[in-house]
């Protein structure tokens, strides 16, 4: 998945990550660099769609687009976690991604 951290940082400049995101089966809450995200529907915020449940900062997460643009204003390309290198490089190539069909 893409994460971006929108806290802190003015209109989409926040890090940003290419690493797994594990979902609780309703999607309300997301799991990603040992924190708990929640899911930020209807609470008002800008431009994230999941906060930290902990530190109350905001993030954004999707899937990540092959043509690598993820970040809409952001300080470059997105780290990507060495745990989730090869599935990401596999998936550039035109793999799906894991986990689904139909890529």
């Amino acid at each position: 998945m893409f994460v971006q951290l929108k806290t802190g940082y003015d209109t989409d400049r926040g890090p940003s990550w290419i690493g797994w995101v594990s979902f609780s089966k309703t999607w309300r809450t997301a799991c990603f660099q040992g924190r708990t995200l929640r899911r930020a529907t209807g609470l008002g915020l800008f431009d994230a769609n999941f906060y930290d449940a902990g530190t109350d900062e905001e993030f954004w997460i999707s899937g990540p687009k092959r043509d690598r643009s993820d970040t809409r204003y952001g300080p470059g390309a997105p780290a990507v976690e060495d745990d989730a290198a090869e599935a990401y490089r596999a998936f550039l190539r035109g793999a799906p991604l894991p986990g689904r069909e139909n890529g």
